[in-house]
């Protein structure tokens, strides 16, 4: 899977995928990240990508021109590609949205900054519109690296093992079970006996009955979205009257 990200701060994205999983990942070919300065594209010799907003105001607006040539570079006479606006006023990113954008072979993440982005180019390029949290950040960089680290995980290999985000949380509207390693006693707090059983089936349900009580006590709101068993329903409805 192939990541464009049109941006001013190339290195802001280039540094921070270049460690851990999504590093070496990059290292094995399985995703690759392309970062575009969009300055390469401005037509003067300042290499100015902004300007004064038309109507007055506050602070400058990137030129539609500069991010309209960068984009047309990735194209090279081929199909327009799915174009993500990291903008406050886009949908909420989640696991839902991550793994729909995975199927994706190439996905291009548009970083705005300053006061935003002219208007026109948005319309003509950006096909979604897409937040990471109800705040503001200074430029879109950090809101795309989050979404390559979210994306690029269920791309099949990243994680070594497929199986590795099955039941992580959100996965499936349910929060993930506690998790635990060696030594087996810390601070006076062992490890869960179920787990060292060596009983697969009593810990897949114990593992399940976990998940359902932290989603319960942390995101009740995500019960609506899982999909549960009659069994589960059962121990949600036990469980809830200790809570």
């Amino acid at each position: 899977m192939i990541f464009h990200v049109l941006t001013l701060f190339p290195e802001m994205i280039d540094e921070t995928v270049s460690h851990s999983v999504i590093g070496r990942a990059i290292n094995s070919e399985l995703i690759n990240v392309n970062s575009i300065n969009i300055r390469d594209y401005a037509n003067n010799k300042h290499n100015q990508v902004d300007d004064y907003p038309y109507g007055g105001g506050p602070g400058m607006v990137m030129q539609p021109g500069p991010i309209y040539d960068a984009y047309q570079s990735l194209l090279n006479g081929k199909e327009k590609k799915r174009v993500v606006f990291l903008t406050p006023q886009g949908k909420t990113f989640n696991q839902k949205m991550a793994k729909e954008l995975a199927k994706e072979e190439e996905l291009v993440l548009l970083c705005g900054h300053y006061e935003g982005i002219d208007e026109r180019v948005i319309e003509e390029i950006v096909t979604d519109e897409v937040s990471i949290g109800d705040y503001v950040l200074t430029g879109g960089e950090l809101g795309a690296v989050v979404m390559i680290d979210a994306i690029a995980r269920l791309v099949p290999g990243v994680l070594g093992s497929d199986d590795s985000s099955v039941d992580e949380s959100f996965s499936n509207n349910l929060l993930e079970y506690p998790q635990y390693t060696r030594p087996k006693e810390f601070l006076g707090k062992s490890v869960p006996d179920i787990l060292t059983s060596g009983h697969h089936a009593n810990i897949n349900k114990w593992r399940r009955e976990q998940s359902l009580i932290r989603t319960l006590k942390k995101r009740p709101d995500l019960l609506d979205k899982a999909d549960l068993s009659e069994e589960d329903q059962r121990f949600i409805k036990n469980s809830s009257k200790g809570l």
